[in-house]
């Protein structure tokens, strides 16, 4: 009798709760009708009677702009004149010459920055500093750098060509260039770092990352690799597929990777491994940081709830949410937020709460007091509600503001293009070092800059004395504000030198990139990195 009550319970509730579901559909189908015919009302009388000529696509693009900022930063809408640079986000691939251009002013030419390792600007002999003059017969004085960018851009297969003034010869010369797919790739770096420890960069999660790491990972381990370092620090995610792809690589064929969870019935879903892992006595590391979101953290996120790696560095981003790519007339799209995703354990790692807003609009992060606990695989306790929370935390990198600056304001940059210029050549990249007496020559070319050069402090006393003086209340202080203001203060050479062990490894990996591309940069960027000899140096958690 107590179960056939039971019964007749929970058939009630659902039928009260069904039909609430029903009465809400009605009343959302009716606001919707309600606002479709409101908005086409004003948009037809403002066309007929607005006393001025109307920008009928300005303020439309504007209002859906301004109505979807109102959900979340990643339902966006996407025209079909911007479907390249969606495009450019899933594939990181384009049609061009492949290389990174810089233009200092709208009246100068264009210099070659940095072509990419096998690119048609490498294969047809351009090189970091060559400047380009002119673009198919045009000058390109006069055009911005993102005019020139999209006059080299076409469709692989096609050419374009250039008037050069080569860097260190001086000569003009006119090169025609083929273009090509060019795919930017999402590991920029794979390799042993020591007899048995292999090291992966990945910087993105798009089509096809998935299979270049399981063959990256196969072939460290032909090299007798023992343990992976794989490195998201930054890494802002992207496909999820892909990171299921990864995921692959190192859990058992079948295991759990993510679940999401939705309004509409087909965002429910769950995504499992496809594919038999490699080694399954692989030791696994994984780096994160406040940069590492999406899908890096589906991935750091499945690793750890199963207990399969050890996840080091700082707190992840925390977005746990998920977008789809809808269809709309006249070739826009949609990209869509429309579930939420949830790790093995049943973690959702969305760190901000979209849906309640304070008063000014702002949203905050979920407070720790709201989260929940849950269990890894082997009974380990890991929380929700603010990305993924590191197993080991690590030291991480602070840099001054002056080094901020040098990379904001593009002096670095200047330089190295400068010493490309005067250095035809340099040591291989495992070699070359960045002397005291090359220290002495940016100091030298970098105190005749113009940038911010202030520190934190010095910075902050402005602030201070600006509010002060505002306030009225700097007049009876004069002497100590002017005592206080010399101790902050420090010269633009003193302080470059006083920051230079922060400094010159910038500007070494900067060099090297210029003359033995993005790889070897990467293997430079590592012989200063802390955090990864910090997290060799860690107790990993224990295999069960």
């Amino acid at each position: 009798m107590r179960h056939f009550r039971l019964h007749i319970a929970i058939l009630a509730a659902a039928a009260l709760l069904g039909s609430g579901s029903g009465a809400s559909a009605q009343s959302s189908n009716f606001l919707l009708g309600k606002w479709t015919e409101t908005h086409a009302a004003i948009l037809k009388e403002l066309s007929e009677s607005y006393v001025d000529s109307l920008p009928l696509n300005e303020i439309e693009r504007k209002g859906i702009d301004a109505m979807l900022a109102g959900l979340d930063p990643y339902t966006v809408f996407i025209p079909a004149e911007e479907n390249e640079d969606l495009q450019m986000m899933i594939q990181k691939a384009y049609g061009g010459i492949g290389a990174v251009i810089y233009k200092p002013d709208v009246d100068g030419n264009v210099i070659i920055n940095e072509p990419y390792a096998g690119s048609p600007a490498s294969k047809y002999g351009l090189s970091c500093g060559d400047e380009i003059l002119s673009i198919d017969g045009e000058t390109v004085h006069g055009l911005t750098s993102q005019q020139c960018s999209d006059k080299m851009k076409g469709d692989p297969g096609t050419s374009v060509n250039f008037s050069v003034k080569k860097v260190h010869s001086g000569d003009t010369v006119d090169v025609k260039v083929v273009r090509e797919r060019i795919r930017i790739p999402d590991i920029e770096f794979a390799g042993m770092i020591d007899d048995t420890t292999g090291y992966i960069l990945q910087t993105g999660f798009t089509e096809g990352v998935g299979g270049e790491m399981r063959t990256a990972v196969g072939k460290l381990l032909g090299q007798g690799m023992k343990t992976l370092v794989l490195d998201l620090r930054g890494n802002g995610g992207g496909l999820l597929d892909e990171a299921a792809e990864i995921v692959s690589i190192f859990l058992p064929k079948g295991s759990l990777v993510v679940t999401a969870r939705g309004k509409e019935k087909s965002s429910n879903y769950t995504v499992t491994t496809t594919k038999a892992p490699l080694d399954p006595d692989l030791e696994v590391i994984v780096l994160v940081d406040s940069g590492t979101a999406s899908a890096s953290e589906i991935v750091s996120g499945a690793l750890q709830d199963t207990d399969r790696a050890t996840i080091m560095g700082q707190r992840t981003f925390g977005k746990g949410l998920v977008q789809s790519i809808i269809n709309l007339p006249y070739g826009g799209e949609l990209k869509l937020t429309t579930a939420k995703y949830y790790t093995p354990s049943g973690r959702c790692v969305q760190a901000i709460d979209y849906s309640h807003r304070n008063e000014d609009g702002s949203v905050g992060h979920i407070p720790d007091s709201l989260t929940h606990e849950f269990k890894t695989a082997h009974g380990r306790t890991v929380r929700d509600g603010g990305g993924i929370t590191p197993d080991v935390e690590l030291d991480q990198k602070e840099y001054s503001r002056i080094t901020y600056a040098l990379v904001a304001y593009g002096v670095i940059e200047e330089y190295v293009l400068d010493y490309v210029r005067r250095h035809e050549t340099i040591a291989p990249a495992e070699e070359f070092h960045f002397t005291d007496e090359d220290y002495e020559n940016f100091v030298a070319f970098a105190a005749d800059e113009e940038f911010d050069y202030r520190s934190s402090a010095k910075a902050l006393f402005d602030s201070m004395k600006a509010e002060l003086d505002r306030d009225g209340l700097s007049e009876g202080i004069g002497a100590q504000l002017d005592s206080l203001g010399k101790a902050v203060d420090i010269g633009k050479e003193e302080y470059l030198r006083l920051k230079k062990d922060e400094i010159l490894p910038l500007i070494e990996e900067e060099i090297v990139v210029r003359y033995y591309f993005q790889e070897a940069g990467v293997g430079v960027r590592l012989r200063y990195d802390d955090a990864l000899k910090q997290a060799l140096r860690s107790e990993r958690i224990p295999r069960y």
